[in-house]
């Protein structure tokens, strides 16, 4: 693999890990070498942005006549293996003088659809005011998922790994995008589809962000390193932060948890906001360190506070291969800084409004490009 080299709503959609877990599949990358440079790594503990100063890659976008009018949460649709798959985009004013567009595809949480996510993660707003394409996607099925999450043939075919394939050629042929920065985030279930496309498209993703369900895949061969920022709370009741589901899942899926999303293992005592949680062991902390690890990173990782319940954890990593994780003290299956996700708090959980998770993935996405 390459390295990246820097130069300067609803209850249920949150329950992603048992119920998708039996549609999930990662595997290879099929894309050319890649690597990524990024402007000047600074802290993600600190709210600041850097610019990304290298040439962009232009899509044939680039080569319309016209720019494309600015849009909020335009739906478009388009065909992919005989469904009509749809997503919500959001085109901000061209700049003056004109240039490509970073793109950053936002995916759903489980049955929360891309109408509702919009108002989770706010990021239609930002791109507006920011200057970037935001794409929110819709999976598939009468409860909207993504077939991903943990388990699964590593080889077999993915329709929502084609889905997104298409869509960001249709993106990227109707919009003027730089190719080098294209992103992916997205919440619990969409947070393991995100983590499954910086396995399988790593030719195309710059980094990635999952949102409380960062997953790892045995057989994950990217074509390059894809830096990754990730969120889970020590007190998530959906995904618990060491491993499992919680009993609120297992009761609408029938009886079923455990998973190898967040390690093995589920929990038989109610949600609570109580529940032992230990930052350095199994679940979703042995997931991000499985990620580091890929990316070429030292084991031990630095825990830099940034407020009374937030932690940045970083870690050693090559130029371009950053892997950082906050977690949430007493966080719970949530947005990090979403007024909408803090309504929910009787079901997923407390949401810290400390630090805003947009706001962060974006910054920490502005560090990254890559390079064909």
């Amino acid at each position: 693999m390459h390295r990246r080299v820097p130069v300067v709503p609803a209850v249920v959609a949150l329950l992603a890990l048992t119920l998708s877990g039996c549609g999930s599949s990662s595997g290879k990358a099929d894309g050319a070498s890649t690597t990524t440079t990024v402007a000047s790594s600074t802290s993600t503990g600190a709210s600041s942005t850097t610019a990304v100063a290298a040439a962009a890659l232009p899509s044939k976008g680039c080569d319309a006549a016209a720019a494309a009018t600015p849009v909020q949460l335009d739906k478009r649709t388009l065909p992919v293996a005989d469904l009509t798959r749809w997503y919500l985009i959001t085109i901000p004013a061209a700049t003056t003088p004109a240039a490509p567009f970073p793109l950053v595809l936002d995916f759903h949480g489980l049955t929360e659809g891309a109408d509702v996510h919009s108002h989770m993660s706010g990021f239609g707003d930002l791109a507006t005011k920011d200057g970037f394409v935001a794409v929110i996607p819709q999976g598939t099925g009468d409860l909207a998922r993504w077939a991903a999450g943990p388990g699964g043939d590593a080889s077999a075919p993915n329709i929502d790994v084609d889905f997104v394939q298409a869509m960001l050629d249709q993106v990227e042929a109707s919009v003027c995008i730089d190719t080098s920065r294209v992103y992916a985030t997205g919440l619990s279930n969409g947070a393991m589809l995100t983590s499954l496309l910086a396995c399988r498209m790593a030719d195309r993703f710059a980094a990635v962000a999952p949102v409380a369900g960062a997953t790892v895949f045995d057989s994950c061969e990217p074509a390059a390193v894809v830096p990754m920022l990730t969120f889970h709370g020590t007190a998530d009741p959906i995904l618990l932060f060491n491993g499992g589901v919680g009993d609120i899942v297992k009761l609408i899926s029938g009886g079923k948890g455990g998973g190898k999303g967040g390690g093995t293992g589920g929990s038989t005592a109610p949600p609570t906001t109580t529940i032992p949680t230990d930052v350095n062991g199994p679940g979703y902390p042995a997931n991000v360190k499985a990620w580091a690890e890929r990316n070429g990173c030292g084991p031990t990782p630095t825990d830099t506070p940034v407020s009374g319940e937030i932690t940045l954890r970083t870690y050693s990593c090559p130029a371009g291969a950053d892997v950082e994780m906050y977690i949430i003290t007493g966080g719970g299956h949530a947005w990090p800084g979403s007024e909408f996700s803090r309504n929910l708090a009787s079901v997923i959980g407390p949401t810290t409004m400390d630090i805003n998770a947009t706001e962060l993935i974006w910054q920490f996405f502005q560090r990254f490009r890559r390079m064909g």
